[in-house]
């Protein structure tokens, strides 16, 4: 059960951050306004407190391990808002990522 909180967790991150960032992106860069910047600051917000959760004690293997969430996020994302396709590079680069969260995470470790 740990381990599926975590990963919720963790997806629930990358939609707060990648979700907060696009906002932000749309509102100044695609000129939609400050309503959308300030969706996006508040759910940049929210991934600070999202990240509190994890079962993990230290902040430092949780926001490490969160890049490679954010690196495959990101390219998921790009895929189903955007619609941008990456290579097979980009996928092999995100599964290496995902094995680094795994180890990082969820390796056993004696205590």
């Amino acid at each position: 059960m740990t381990v599926a909180r975590s990963v919720l967790l963790f997806v629930l991150a990358a939609l707060t951050l990648i979700g907060g960032a696009w906002l932000v992106w749309q509102g100044v860069r695609e000129h939609r306004g400050l309503l959308w910047v300030a969706a996006g600051v508040i759910s940049l917000g929210s991934y600070g407190f999202v990240a509190t959760f994890q079962p993990e004690a230290h902040f430092g293997r949780i926001l490490a391990a969160y890049g490679g969430v954010f690196v495959a996020g990101s390219l998921a994302w790009g895929v189903i808002v955007d619609r941008f396709q990456p290579d097979r590079w980009d996928y092999f680069g995100a599964a290496l990522c995902l094995a680094g969260v795994a180890i990082i995470m969820y390796a056993p470790r004696s205590v």
